[in-house]
């Protein structure tokens, strides 16, 4: 049945602004990294709120390209990144009357988690206007624009939580990756380290990943390649890594 679309001409109540903020994270340089935003001072000869200051990427939903919210995210990703984040989760969403100066305003977030090859961050820019990825904790001191240091802390909350009892950290990496690999990224996230034969135990017992064949370490010697079976979600694990085992 085809839906009868309802014009909204006649509404006789303001509308709030509606955006999209998406927290896109990765593992480079040995550390978690966010990818940040400057504002710009004008936009089409309209002068713009916050100038000059960092923030998370994002923008207005585009009713005419956004059926969802989901397609907003994945839109500012891709403008933002060039590739798909082959994990994007919705963190939240936030509103109040005094966030943005040009009225009252919600934003709904979400964090994406990408692996990047060299050649896309080498530069301290992703070959837009005025990007770079920023060391989570040096871009929480910085005073962002709008109340995106709430949001980039819950993120990142968000993120370190869920990593003690997922899997969430695989999607960093590019396979096939072994599982040295695999620990040490879920101790870059973490910012601590992982006991390795507990480690080791719970990634194979959990039955998410599957053999790829030999892949040679930095010290020369090969260890055993995985690959994750279905990247759609994320495995949970019965208990987490901060559990004495």
């Amino acid at each position: 049945m085809k839906k009868t679309r309802i014009s909204t001409t006649a509404l006789d109540f303001d509308r709030p602004l509606v955006t999209v903020d998406v927290v896109i994270f990765s593992v480079l340089d040995d550390t978690l990294k966010v990818l940040m935003s400057r504002r710009p001072a004008r936009v089409d000869e309209r002068a713009e709120p916050f100038p000059g200051r960092w923030a998370l990427p994002g923008g207005f939903v585009d009713v005419a390209q956004d059926c969802t919210l989901l397609d907003c995210a994945m839109r500012k990703l891709q403008a933002k990144t060039g590739v798909t984040a082959p994990y994007l989760e919705q963190l939240g969403s936030w509103g109040s009357a005094d966030r943005d100066p040009r009225g009252w305003s919600t934003t709904h977030v979400y964090f994406a988690l990408v692996h990047l090859p060299p050649a896309a961050w080498a530069s301290d820019t992703t070959g837009l206007n005025e990007s770079r990825w920023t060391a989570v904790d040096e871009a929480l001191r910085e005073p962002l624009a709008f109340d995106h240091n709430g949001l980039l802390a819950a993120a990142i909350a968000r993120l370190r939580n869920k990593v003690e009892y997922t899997s969430l950290p695989a999607f960093f990496l590019p396979e096939p990756f072994t599982l040295p690999q695999l620990q040490y990224t879920y101790e870059v996230v973490l910012g601590r380290p992982v006991d390795k034969s507990a480690f080791r135990k719970r990634m194979l017992d959990a039955g998410f990943l599957e053999e790829a064949g030999m892949q040679g370490g930095a010290t020369g010697r090969s260890a055993v390649a995985y690959r994750v079976k279905d990247r759609a979600q994320a495995v949970a694990f019965p208990r987490t890594f901060k559990v004495s085992e």
